[in-house]
């Protein structure tokens, strides 16, 4: 018989290997000692597979140890028939007698760092092993003493399903007969002290469940969905990209203020987007987080869309119709930190084991968060692996990475003694330096067709360079700092502006120095920063002409656009996660004016390849002038790859209008207005050109060989197509 320390060992939850107690085990009798632990058995018979009895086992501890010798050949599949305490009877499979989950070669990746896909193994699978169908459970936690699976079908009691330990790379697996997807479970740690921690979700679940609640769901694996050369074309460097940032929480709710489903998402905001004019929508961060506040940026589960929209198959569906319409999907994808929840990843087997653990290095004071430990393979690979399943499995276009000034500098929001260098003294994060160009490699030679996008707000070179040039891959960078001169710019009276006329033209210094994304987004209309609308100075008309002349400027302006939901008709109040858009507003000519207008400029964009082809290349913009600070105006010509394709673009920042304005243009022929931010059409006063059209005379100006005499409207961008 066994020894006892290892029975009261598996009674008291606190055995470390259950696989040397548990299952079958061969005697040099030749018969096979058979140990089971259910806690509330009354009595266990051993069954062939066939159903004929081969041998009771007998009780050896009240707690629910059997053991007994039954004759069966090794390998052999066998059930036990249970007799329950509350006087049910059930004929289950022994979890113990099963194979090893995890493949050698899963193993090796695993502790090497470098499984690309390691969803595909770890976390709950369900699957059939020797023609029983149930759940793999497979979990990282090298430093505990014992990791059970506990869940609504063993009554959350960590004693019932203790885990195989795969000491190579410090996984925990076991497969659970009759586990389907569906089931909720956590996994109970023992740390290595002999502490036991607070249950944990799994850093691995596909599902989760909606808050408060923390368990996981056992869910399937979505389908892959094959590569698409379209998408890869809508993409590309060269491609018109105009993002619809949108926090699905709050853009329409329905009755009692209730979210959208993806279904019903699908059926309203997919054509709204398509009908403005938008290539791409921006979800903020969709993993599921217990919080709503935090919008998503403090994640708890990585691979699980979020429960409060729907399951896993539903947001499938979603960019599937999305792609349907012809509009690309983007996440906001947050491996910079992650909250310090007692189900999360914090502390996660009693050790320090996905963050730093000096405080130095491993929590943001800005947001009380973790920050994960990028040094480590496994941490890395849970990363990686996490950005090639949301661009793999649902067919998402791309990853906009947050908060990646916060991941490059080990300095980032600390004072002086409050941080470490890296090990050559310096202040940049190595480790995530390495870790970033892995990414953005593995996303690269994996998923060509993906874009992945840095929200980075310092001038760290490179930042959408390829790694080979030494940069960090990304395909995109936010331009942090055209918003910021820009609104700047705006928000001041328009009689000061001609002070200030470098914070309107700055960023064309450096407009080609990265692949650049002009972002209007939510974190300008939030923490008491108040809506666009209402940073613009003056009346109220002067207010939404001074908007629709930012709008205006924008578009024209070199690198692609994103507008957070609720700029586009000039919502008046600040955003509100928890309400939805003031979709009211459209009642009233002025919001009306300002959505056809963001409609209308879309539409320009997308036919005008002048306004996007050539984003990236000095060769794609040309000054007209810049200078002209006493009238606050500023000029510029935007070219397309062939030499005949070009927009002109003059912005007049002040209320005045200026009737006979003579602007210097490169060729003779008529030039068109394409567009007027003060057409009457959008709420403006209708101030122009006479018919639109003004003809290039051989007067020189701003050093260029022809002229056009424009009336420039007051507080308004307009456009200009040249045809001979």
């Amino acid at each position: 018989m066994l020894h006892a320390p290892d029975v009261e060992m598996i009674c008291g939850a606190r055995h470390g290997d259950p696989f040397a107690v548990l299952g079958p085990h061969a005697q040099a009798t030749g018969l096979t000692s058979v140990r089971c632990f259910l806690p509330g058995a009354q009595s266990v018979v051993v069954e062939s597979a066939k159903g004929s009895v081969l041998g009771p086992l007998a009780l050896q501890d009240e707690a629910g140890f059997f053991e007994g010798d039954v004759t069966l050949a090794p390998g052999a599949a066998y059930r036990l028939r249970v007799q329950w305490a509350d006087g049910h009877s059930a004929t289950i499979d022994d979890p113990y007698r099963f194979p090893t989950v995890l493949g050698e070669m899963d193993v090796w990746l695993l502790g090497e760092g470098t499984h690309l896909r390691p969803y595909e193994v770890l976390g709950a699978q369900p699957t059939t092993m020797e023609g029983v169908a149930g759940t793999r459970f497979a979990v990282w936690a090298p430093n505990a003493s014992r990791v059970s699976v506990v869940g609504d079908f063993n009554f959350w009691d960590g004693r019932c399903h203790p885990m195989r330990l795969r000491r190579e790379c410090g996984v925990w697996e076991l497969f659970l007969p009759g586990v389907q997807v569906g089931a909720k479970y956590k996994y109970e740690i023992l740390s290595g002290s002999g502490e036991l921690l607070p249950a944990r979700s799994d850093p691995y679940a596909l599902q989760a469940e909606l808050r408060p609640a923390t368990a996981s769901v056992v869910a399937k694996l979505p389908p892959f969905v094959p590569p698409s050369a379209a998408r890869k074309q809508a993409n590309a460097l060269n491609a018109p990209i105009s993002i619809y940032e949108v926090h699905l929480g709050s853009w329409r709710r329905k009755e009692g203020n209730q979210w959208l489903d993806w279904d019903e998402l699908g059926d309203t905001l997919l054509p709204y987007a398509r009908d403005m004019g938008f290539t791409h929508i921006e979800l903020l961060p969709i993993s599921e987080h217990p919080f709503d506040g935090s919008w998503g940026y403090q994640p708890v589960g990585m691979y699980a869309p979020t429960s409060r929209f729907g399951d896993a198959a539903g947001f499938a569906r979603f960019v599937a119709r999305c792609h349907a319409e012809g509009v690309g999907m983007i996440l906001d994808w947050v491996p910079a930190h992650f909250p310090t929840d007692a189900h999360g990843l914090g502390n996660f087997d009693g050790t320090h084991l996905y963050e730093y653990a000096d405080p130095r290095e491993g929590f943001h004071n800005d947001w009380n968060t973790l920050i994960y430990n990028l040094g480590r393979t496994e941490v890395s690979n849970f990363l990686v692996g996490n950005g090639l399943y949301w661009l793999e499995r649902f067919g998402v276009d791309g990853l906009r990475v947050d908060a990646v000034a916060s991941m490059l500098y080990r300095d980032y929001s600390r004072k002086a003694g409050e941080w470490i260098p890296n090990v050559h003294g310096g202040r940049e994060n190595l480790e995530t330096i390495a870790f970033l160009k892995r990414m953005n490699e593995v996303v690269g030679g994996e998923r060509p067709q993906a874009i992945t996008l840095a929200e980075e707000s310092t001038a760290f070179p490179s930042v959408s360079r390829p790694t080979y040039a030494g940069g960090l891959g990304f395909h995109y960078k936010w331009n942090m700092g055209w918003m910021h001169d820009t609104l700047a710019y705006m928000e001041r009276d328009p009689i000061y502006r001609k002070h200030h006329q470098g914070e309107i033209s700055f960023s064309l210094v450096y407009a080609f120095t990265e692949n650049f994304v002009l972002p209007i987004s939510h974190d300008e209309v939030v923490h008491g920063k108040g809506s666009l609308l209402n940073k613009m100075p003056g009346d109220r008309w002067q207010q939404f002409a001074n908007l629709r002349a930012f709008m205006g400027y924008m578009f024209g302006h070199p690198g692609k656009k994103l507008l957070f939901m609720g700029c586009e008709f000039a919502q008046d109040r600040e955003w509100n996660f928890d309400q939805s858009l003031d979709w009211h507003l459209l009642e009233q000519a002025p919001h009306a004016g300002m959505q056809l207008l963001v409609r209308d400029l879309n539409q320009l964009y997308r036919n005008t390849p002048a306004l996007y082809q050539q984003d990236f290349e000095p060769a794609g913009f040309e000054w007209i002038e810049h200078n002209d600070t006493e009238r606050s105006v500023i000029s510029f010509i935007r070219r397309g790859v062939e030499d005949t394709s070009f927009i002109v673009v003059v912005c007049n920042f002040t209320p005045n209008v200026w009737n006979g304005y003579r602007l210097g243009v490169p060729q003779a022929g008529t030039y068109y207005e394409k567009l007027n931010t003060d057409s009457a059409h959008y709420g403006g006063s209708n101030v122009g050109t006479p018919l639109g059209t003004a003809s290039a005379e051989a007067v020189s100006m701003h050093g260029k060989p022809y002229s056009v005499v424009l009336n420039l409207p007051p507080l308004a961008t307009v456009m200009l197509e040249w045809k001979a």
